[in-house]
């Protein structure tokens, strides 16, 4: 017949094997306590100190006592670690006869994540065979992958606005281009709020080209388009539609003699001279306007036809003109605004 008889072991291997285990004798009385628990309780003095003062036991409810615990040898509680985080622990429970003591062996569960966080856990905190160990290698390539997969979505979200704004961005003035006009137009007319288009084109550019090259050209349009962002509100849009062609969105702005002072002042400053290499690039600009207050029913074709048709007006005055369109063939310059 074989008679069990008691192994002995020592603490140092209990701590190898069950890093968040206690000893507790029959007072309740913490007799020893593995190293991970000593981490979690930020290196305290843990021996000697009631094993209820540090956990609170949640289930069973009816247990009071260590000898309460004894009775559930070998089964499961649940605790609560008393600190500022109330970190849930599962708990399994073996009574030590030949010690007089009650091994309680502790583990995280499902809050191993936050628990490792909390503590500052590493693996080597955990007894090499705790599938927590794999636990915590999968959150943490869960984690590089969710930072690689934040990141690739923040680039790509990056690279898309980049690469709308370049669509609907003129690349050498930064100004808006067609397919940006011709979406704003749209919403205008859907919002119902009149506005006014202003055609605007440039007089002599092409001898300032022909006179200093295009790089003083390109010089130049970049000096007219911030002209042209100084003199306009953010509401409004500037656009630039062709070589020396630029189009102006007046948002909420059809009062005549308001466009009059505008156009007029856009003409006087853009016939400033334009320094280019200690050369002085000399330009001009003509003018047409036309407002959606000129309409029943305001129509985009048949507002950039009027438009058009007031440009030529001013071309045909001499140039450096503007012309509002329905304002009584209204014509004038820079000096008349």
């Amino acid at each position: 017949m074989n008679i069990e008889r008691p192994i002995p072991f020592t603490c140092g291997a209990l701590d190898h094997v069950l890093p968040l285990h206690m000893m507790i004798d029959s007072s309740g009385l913490v007799q020893h306590a593995g190293p991970t628990i000593q981490k979690v309780f930020a290196n305290r003095r843990l021996v000697g100190r009631n094993v209820f003062g540090l956990l609170e036991l949640k289930r069973p409810r009816n247990i009071k006592r260590i000898e309460d615990v004894a009775k559930f040898d070998a089964k499961r509680v649940q605790l609560k670690i008393r600190d500022e985080y109330g970190t849930p622990v599962t708990g399994a429970v073996a009574l030590m006869p030949y010690m007089d003591s009650v091994l309680l062996n502790l583990s995280f569960g499902y809050s191993i994540a936050e628990a490792v966080a909390r503590y500052e856990l590493t693996g080597s905190d955990f007894a090499p065979t705790d599938l927590t160990v794999e636990m915590l290698y999968l959150v943490e390539a869960k984690s590089a992958a969710m930072d690689i997969a934040s990141q690739l979505a923040h680039r790509l979200q990056d690279e898309k606005e980049v690469a709308q704004t370049q669509a609907l961005t003129d690349g050498l003035t930064g100004l808006a281009n067609r397919r940006a006009l011709e979406a704003r137009l749209e919403r205008q007319f859907r919002r119902n709020v009149p506005f006014s288009l202003m055609h605007l084109d440039l007089d002599f550019f092409k001898s300032v080209n022909d006179t200093h090259g295009h790089a003083a050209g390109d010089a130049v349009l970049e000096v007219v388009a911030q002209i042209l962002r100084e003199e306009t509100r953010k509401e409004d849009l500037v656009a630039r539609v062709g070589g020396d062609e630029f189009v102006i969105v007046l948002d909420n702005q059809v009062f005549p003699m308001r466009l009059e002072k505008i156009a007029a002042r856009l003409i006087k400053r853009i016939e400033a001279p334009i320094k280019y290499r200690g050369m002085d690039c000399r330009i001009s600009a003509s003018i047409g306007v036309v407002s959606s207050s000129n309409y029943l029913k305001p129509d985009q074709t048949l507002m950039s036809e009027e438009a058009d048709k007031a440009l030529y007006a001013s071309k045909h005055a001499g140039r450096a003109a503007y012309t509002i369109a329905g304002y009584s063939g209204k014509t004038g310059n820079s000096l008349t605004g």
